[in-house]
C-alpha cells in the first residue's frame, strides 16, 4: 500500500451509498458471522474486518452488479480466513454435559429455546468449515445451491455433499433427529 493510498483515508460519508449498505446489511452479516465463526466476539469482529475492507474498496464494490451479495462473500472469504488462522490457536468449546443443570420453573423464558440454539452453534462448531459454511449459507441465509457454489468456489454437487454430511454429523452428534431440519424452515 503507498503512502499516498494512506493519506487518502477513506471515509464514510464520502462513500455513497456506503453507510446505506452498513444500515440494511450490518445485521444480517452478523447473524451469518455467529454461524461460521466460534464466538459472538469474533463474528463482531469479522463484521468490522469486512466493513472497514469494504469500505476501503468502496469503488469496486459499489460497482459491483449487488454490492450486497457482493459483500457476503467477502464476509465468507475472510471467514475461511479466520478458520486457518485458527486452526493453530484451538478453542476449547464447553460440553453439553459440563454446564450447569438449569432451574426447574413454570416459566417459558425461552431458556430451552437459547439452549437448543446454542447446542446447535456449539456443533456447528465442530464441523469442518466447509460443512459449516455450506450449512450456515443454505439454511440461515436461505441461499440456493448454485449460489453456495459461487460464494464458496465450488461445484454445485460439493455443496450438497458438504450439506448432507454436515447434517450427518449433527444428527450423530444428537442435535438433529430426522426431519428436524428442511429448507423452508432453515
Amino acid at each position: 500500500m503507498s503512502i499516498a493510498s494512506l493519506l487518502r483515508r477513506p471515509r464514510a460519508d464520502q462513500a455513497w451509498g456506503f453507510e446505506d449498505l452498513v444500515a440494511a446489511r450490518s445485521g444480517p452479516l452478523l447473524s451469518m458471522a455467529r454461524g461460521l465463526v466460534r464466538s459472538e466476539a469474533d463474528a463482531e469482529d469479522l463484521v468490522q474486518e469486512v466493513l472497514a475492507k469494504a469500505l476501503v474498496s468502496w469503488e469496486r464494490v459499489s460497482a459491483a452488479s449487488d454490492p450486497a451479495a457482493y459483500v457476503n462473500r467477502m464476509l465468507v472469504n475472510q471467514a475461511m480466513s479466520f478458520w486457518r488462522r485458527a486452526s493453530t490457536r484451538r478453542e476449547r468449546s464447553t460440553e453439553p454435559e459440563e454446564l450447569p443443570e438449569p432451574v426447574s420453573g413454570g416459566v417459558d423464558d425461552g431458556a430451552v429455546q437459547r439452549g437448543d440454539r446454542d447446542a446447535l452453534l456449539t456443533a456447528l462448531r465442530r464441523l469442518p468449515p466447509r460443512h459449516r459454511a455450506v450449512l450456515v449459507l443454505r439454511y440461515y441465509e436461505q441461499l440456493p445451491d448454485a449460489e453456495i457454489a459461487d460464494l464458496l468456489g465450488m461445484a454445485q454437487a460439493t455443496v450438497r455433499s458438504s450439506a448432507a454430511r454436515g447434517l450427518a454429523a449433527l444428527r450423530r452428534d444428537g442435535v438433529l433427529t430426522d426431519g428436524s431440519v428442511s429448507r423452508s424452515e432453515g
